[in-house]
């Protein structure tokens, strides 16, 4: 089931910074980007993950943007990857699969057993999902330019699909 349209699911995370984060607080600000990650080791996630770190700070100068990604990894691997990559953004995890139980869903993995499905969600400033891709593929990742862009111009298609 599609959550575009709808009231994004509520929830708290912790981050790599030891800090508590709530949608409820994040969207007071501005636009939220959430992003669902399959795990500390995903290359996949590491690539997008520095799309949005680019591009953090404009996001956050231009358009108040806070950009979540989370992941059921504990904060001790969360910590690992953001320094691994030299990401400018704090990660979150959900060790409980209750967030990305309720925005992506998980799959089992042979390698790494149960693991959140990659997603990414715009969520606005009144809390309503507004954009949702939920990757088929481990590779099919909405980067940072794009969701700048559909913030940007007001959370309008650019294009159809």
């Amino acid at each position: 089931m599609s959550l575009e349209g709808t009231q994004a699911p509520a929830f708290t995370v912790t981050g790599t910074d030891g800090s508590s984060l709530s949608l409820a607080d994040a969207v007071e600000n501005g636009p939220v980007v959430v992003l669902t990650l399959r795990g500390h080791w995903c290359s996949y996630c590491a690539e997008q993950l520095q799309t949005f770190s680019n591009h953090a700070y404009d996001l956050w100068r231009n358009h108040d943007t806070t950009i979540i990604p989370i992941s059921h990894d504990p904060v001790s691997k969360l910590v690992e990857m953001r320094d691994r990559f030299d990401l400018k953004l704090q990660l979150y995890s959900d060790p409980d699969f209750e967030m990305v139980t309720a925005y992506s869903g998980t799959e089992q993995s042979k390698k790494h057993g149960k693991i959140p499905l990659s997603g990414t969600f715009i969520v606005d400033e009144e809390g309503v999902v507004q954009y949702e891709q939920i990757a088929e593929n481990a590779a099919d990742r909405t980067y940072a330019n794009y969701a700048r862009h559909f913030i940007n111009i007001g959370f309008e298609r650019p294009y159809t699909e």
